[in-house]
């Protein structure tokens, strides 16, 4: 059974950096796509950003050059590096599979202040 654990959400101000990570518990871990979701308050969960086995990444339009997403497979984590945050960005931020979609870990808060 895989287990998700998601870390480094916190406080940011406008324009500024926060770098996520996603710790997987589990096998197989390098055969799967992941990918970082997100959802704030009142709104359905969204696809942030999603990269596959071989690197190959995809963002939603809102994200795409302030965002990147990475893996390492031999610590079996992924990341998520955010910069010039705003305060769209506030949300819960979770990562899963893209083809297995595992029990969904407890999130990390992210909230950009203006």
């Amino acid at each position: 059974q895989v287990q998700l654990v998601e870390s480094g959400g916190g406080l940011a101000q406008v324009g500024g950096s926060l770098r996520l990570s996603c710790e997987y518990f589990g096998g197989n871990f390098r055969f799967h796509p992941m990918a970082w979701f997100r959802q704030a308050p009142g709104k359905q969960r969204e696809l942030v950003a999603r990269i596959t086995p071989g690197d190959s990444t995809i963002y939603v339009e809102s994200v795409k050059g302030r965002f990147t997403i990475s893996r390492d497979n031999r610590k079996k984590t992924v990341y998520l590096e955010m910069n010039n945050l705003n305060p769209e960005d506030t949300a819960v931020y979770y990562c899963n599979s893209t083809n297995s979609v595992f029990q969904w870990g407890q999130g990390t808060q992210v909230t950009v202040s203006s």
